[in-house]
């Protein structure tokens, strides 16, 4: 519309033409439009592109346009009912910025073009989302990149829609780090980044003042956690904790893991996604969410390399689900805990685990198992970029002159190890610069096992760290 009245009667006709019969008519043909029956991003997607084309051709074509409109009102409700019940996003950060930000788009036109938005905004979770992805973002301008995600955070339009929506600027605080930089490149390729301008334009940054949460929990399809000692200190601890499934869409096997910050250096990292097109390319079924999918065996995608619990080897339970079962938002003891067993069928009886952030100095994750009948292995894993040096039921990590401590708190022996994160196939992506820290331990039948491991950054400060609480009383 801003640039229809100067164009050609030429040139508007075969641009109509375009969006009904390459755009909107094979949108009403069975073969090509199963998006409107899904719940996941392409729902999003779809209908709002469609519905932007409709909207275009409405004084043409209002029949057509109507029923366009129509269908998306009736189908995107899908999609939107996944943010209950408080705005967590099953898919994960990058997603999050796909999905939710052409959605937000779809409110907008129609909200504009038809001045209602036929009560969707109100969707139980849906203006409740940015709080999800606002902490999301780690102290070190990183994601919590767990599932199909990237690692870099970005900028996002559809944050000002929302800060406006809930009259809340303080959902913008990430928005205006990123903006205060004044080094934009990494945003040019924002297909919606003009749309700052039109959300953003009654919002001043000076009045964007930090969260006064630290801490988030969502529940859900995928539930998770975050938490962090700090939104403006640079060597603020953060943390995040990963529940839910590896059924949903663009999951991975990651239940019960976990990311780490403090001092500027992620610790505890998550490889996220590998490039689609390097794993289809080579004969890979990508998007199989059977136990048995081919999908398993990327290797950034099992739990082997995520920062959780293997048992005897074995890959987590695609069908099993974990919520966040205890939480607090305590800034001297902030922590979420989770029942984890249904991963593990078959494998385990019983698995639970926290993480916290302990009097704003370290973290401390929590596993308590129980063993079925039968000899059982316990692998604890965690992924990093630091250079590790074992010690005795200890891992020393060094980076950038830092360091952070592991420290295991187990009556039981346990042997300290690292894993290659280079994997033998010729479809797995190089993992340059990581390795995989941890320990094993063998536990006999039926046996209870209660397993504490405190990360501690600046060991050399906090030498006299102490935490004995079964989760129970967290």
């Amino acid at each position: 519309d801003w640039l229809y009245p100067n164009l050609s009667a030429e040139s508007k006709k075969i641009i109509r033409d375009a969006i009904v019969y390459k755009g909107i008519y094979p949108s009403l043909d069975p073969k090509y439009n199963s998006w409107q029956r899904v719940v996941n991003n392409w729902n999003q997607v779809c209908n709002a592109g469609m519905t932007y084309g409709a909207l275009a051709v409405a004084e043409d074509h209002p029949e057509l346009s109507k029923m366009v409109i129509d269908r998306a009102l009736n189908t995107i409700h899908l999609s939107m009912d996944e943010y209950k019940p408080e705005g967590a996003y099953p898919e994960g950060y990058g997603y999050w910025g796909y999905g939710t930000s052409f959605n937000v788009m779809f409110l907008s036109a129609i909200e504009k073009a038809l001045d209602s938005d036929f009560g969707l905004t109100n969707t139980p979770g849906f203006l409740q989302t940015g709080r999800f992805f606002q902490n999301m973002t780690g102290v070190t301008n990183e994601c919590f990149n767990w599932g199909d995600s990237g690692l870099r955070g970005n900028l996002s339009p559809a944050m000002f829609w929302l800060a406006q929506k809930n009259a809340d600027p303080t959902l913008l605080w990430v928005e205006k780090t990123y903006l205060q930089k004044d080094d934009f490149a990494g945003f040019t390729r924002d297909r919606l980044l003009p749309a700052i301008m039109i959300w953003g334009k009654d919002m001043s940054l000076d009045k964007v003042a930090e969260p006064k949460i630290s801490a988030w929990k969502g529940q859900g399809a995928n539930p998770l956690a975050m938490m962090r000692t700090s939104w403006t200190d640079p060597n603020a601890i953060f943390v995040g904790f990963k529940a839910g499934s590896p059924s949903v869409n663009h999951g991975h096997m990651d239940v019960g893991s976990f990311i780490m910050e403090a001092n500027g250096i992620r610790w505890a990292s998550d490889f996220g996604m590998q490039d689609y097109e390097s794993l289809e390319s080579k004969g890979i079924a990508l998007f199989g969410r059977t136990q048995d999918a081919q999908r398993w065996t990327v290797f950034r995608l099992n739990n082997l390399v995520h920062n959780t619990l293997t048992i005897d080897d074995q890959l987590q339970r695609v069908k099993g689900y974990a919520k966040i079962d205890q939480f607090s938002d305590n800034p001297d003891f902030m922590y979420a805990v989770s029942d984890i067993s249904s991963v593990y069928e078959n494998q385990i009886t019983s698995a639970k685990r926290g993480v916290a952030i302990v009097d704003k100095k370290f973290v401390v994750v929590t596993d308590e198992v129980v063993a079925n009948d039968k000899p059982t292995t316990i692998r604890w894993t965690m992924l990093t970029s630091a250079t590790p040096k074992l010690g005795k039921n200890s891992i020393t990590l060094t980076k950038d002159g830092k360091q952070l401590v592991i420290r295991v708190n187990t009556p039981s022996s346990v042997t300290m190890k690292t894993w290659t994160t280079q994997s033998t196939t010729s479809y797995d992506a190089p993992n340059p610069g990581t390795t995989l820290v941890g320990f094993e331990m063998k536990l006999n039948p039926n046996q209870k096992q209660a397993i504490q491991v405190l990360l501690i950054p600046d060991p050399e400060k906090n030498t006299k760290v102490k935490f004995n609480k079964v989760l129970g009383n967290w």
